[in-house]
């Protein structure tokens, strides 16, 4: 009885045992479900704070304001991920215990471990949005900041363009223009960049954005564009103007120097001392031939700044009036240095003839005066020894007066040479012993100053004027350098004797540069434009009211 007593004690102790352990598991069961359901409920109340901030609309007012907001949002985005990282991972961990310890609510904790893990993926989803958002919205507003600034700046270069074409100093330098023009368009080689960020930009911006947004983003970029194009324009006329005002400055440096250079031309034609013998006149001579040289030699130099200012007037520099004034002083002081020159070469000419003239007389008539005994002499003779001496000494006078025939027929040459000053000097007068000498003027000869037009109806390469001996005789017009060619047969330049065959001569009344100036045209189509010293009265050349046929 006791035994048995003792046996059924025994299993209702064990049976309690067991009972309070099961009642020990399951208030350590549902402890841990109250644990993990407050973790779970914090988890999704901590989740569903972040959803109200990572939900939010503001996109920001301007590119400063959402710059800020993003800058908020990625702490807020990098805080939240982390924290709620650990502490999911934390809720996970612990149903995965539970539930692998056989927790009665296993369901439960594994429906509760789901639907926190989906708040958290929907949270992660909402943060990603929001910061796509954003960024979408920061590209936005930086795009009208961009556009707002480089307009901004566009203006601000249009403003500069009027000052840097039209500077404060009156006469800038050519070069301190171009400095300055260089470093405006290096600045805006700067914006070249910025223009086409702006473009692309605007491009990418057009995928993403439709209605309002979007022809917003149309009209700011055509208003940069617009602007830009327009500053282009300006640049170049500013280029334009700049290249003309350096090329007018340019122009008036150079017609200046030339001016100058012709005054000092000028000044040395005709400054030395008269010539007093033939050696003087010949320093002279030369001495006035390397001014012409130095003329000729400046030529192409004078050419090339008359080219340059009439460019600038077709161009309608806005210096016209000056650059035209300069032009008509270059052509006339140009005009007025050649006619000086051919004026007193024509005048050294004549007075190397005249102390030429002088030289000759002087031994001629030392010559002569040595004769006139033997010719003034009446002694006959008193035997026919001494006749016959006195008949040879009469011979060799008579071959030495034909030798001398060519010299007295030079003479006679030289006197129809007058003897003009340059203007407004006096005429030089002849030596007195000379001036005896003289025979009567021989005409059809004497210095004219000819222009060669036309070679045979073409246009004659050099169509300077040049002083020149001229002899017309039996239809036929030589031209000589000096009055000394005829006798020794050489013609200027060995030029053919011209024949005046069918050859008609007219005033020149079309030709205004010089006076006096007749025109002879031959039959093989050569034209010469012919100046004397004053009106032709007598001769072939004489009354010249239209053309004639000259006597061939």
């Amino acid at each position: 009885m006791i035994s048995r007593r003792q046996s059924q004690v025994d299993r209702l102790y064990v049976a309690l045992k067991e009972l309070g352990e099961e009642r020990r598991v399951g208030l350590e069961q549902q402890y841990w479900l109250y644990q993990l359901s407050r973790q779970v409920d914090e988890l999704e109340h901590w989740i569903a704070e972040k959803e109200v901030v990572a939900g939010s609309p503001e996109l920001g007012q301007d590119f400063e304001h959402v710059t800020v907001l993003q800058e908020k949002f990625s702490e807020f985005a990098n805080e939240t991920g982390t924290a709620g990282r650990e502490r999911l991972a934390a809720v996970n961990q612990m149903v995965d215990e539970l539930i692998e310890c056989g927790h009665t609510a296993a369901a439960t904790m594994a429906e509760w471990k789901d639907g926190l893990n989906e708040a958290w993926a929907e949270l992660l989803e909402l943060m990603g949005t929001r910061a796509q958002l954003l960024a979408a919205s920061r590209e936005l507003h930086k795009f009208f900041s961009d556009a707002r600034e480089l307009q901004g700046q566009i203006e601000e270069k249009r403003r500069r363009l009027p000052r840097l074409t039209a500077p404060p100093e009156p006469r800038p330098s050519a070069s301190s223009m171009q400095r300055t023009l260089r470093a405006f368009e290096h600045d805006l080689q700067l914006l070249v960049s910025q223009v086409r960020q702006l473009q692309e930009g605007a491009a990418q911006l057009r995928t993403v954005y439709a209605g309002e947004h979007a022809e917003a983003i149309a009209s700011r970029e055509q208003e940069v564009l617009q602007g830009w194009k327009e500053l282009l324009a300006a640049c170049e006329d500013a280029r334009l103007h700049v290249s003309s005002t350096a090329d007018a400055l340019r122009f008036h440096s150079q017609a200046r120097d030339l001016l100058s250079w012709m005054d000092g031309i000028a000044s040395q034609i005709g400054a030395a001392d008269k010539p007093r013998d033939v050696s003087s006149v010949e320093v002279l001579m030369n001495y006035h031939q390397g001014l012409k040289t130095e003329l000729e030699a400046r030529v192409p130099e004078l050419t090339a700044c008359q080219e340059l200012g009439r460019s600038l007037l077709l161009n309608k520099s806005a210096m016209a009036d000056e650059i035209q004034a300069q032009l008509d002083k270059l052509g006339t002081r140009k005009e007025e240095v050649s006619d000086k020159w051919d004026r007193h070469w024509e005048w050294l000419q004549q007075m190397l003839e005249v102390h030429q003239f002088a030289q000759e007389a002087v031994v001629a008539d030392a010559w002569l005066t040595a004769q006139e005994p033997l010719l003034q002499s009446r002694e006959l003779g008193s035997s026919v020894d001494e006749v016959e001496q006195l008949i040879r000494r009469h011979e060799a006078f008579r071959k030495a007066a034909a030798a001398w025939e060519e010299r007295f027929s030079s003479l006679r040459r030289l006197t129809t040479v007058s003897t003009p000053d340059p203007a407004p000097a006096t005429p030089t007068p002849i030596p007195p012993d000379v001036r005896q000498t003289q025979p009567a003027l021989l005409q059809h000869e004497g210095f004219l100053l000819r222009k060669r037009e036309l070679d045979a109806n073409r246009k004659s390469s050099n169509r300077s004027w040049v002083s020149l001996y001229c002899v017309l005789s039996k239809g036929e017009l030589g031209f000589y350098k000096d009055a000394k060619g005829p006798a020794s047969g050489g013609t200027h330049g060995g030029e053919p004797l011209l024949s005046l065959h069918k050859a008609t001569s007219e005033v020149a009344s079309d030709y205004k540069k010089k006076k006096h100036v007749f025109k002879l045209q031959t039959q093989d189509g050569s034209e010469f434009l012919l100046q004397a010293k004053d009106e032709v009265r007598s001769g072939p050349f004489s009354s010249l009211s239209g053309p004639q046929e000259l006597p061939g």
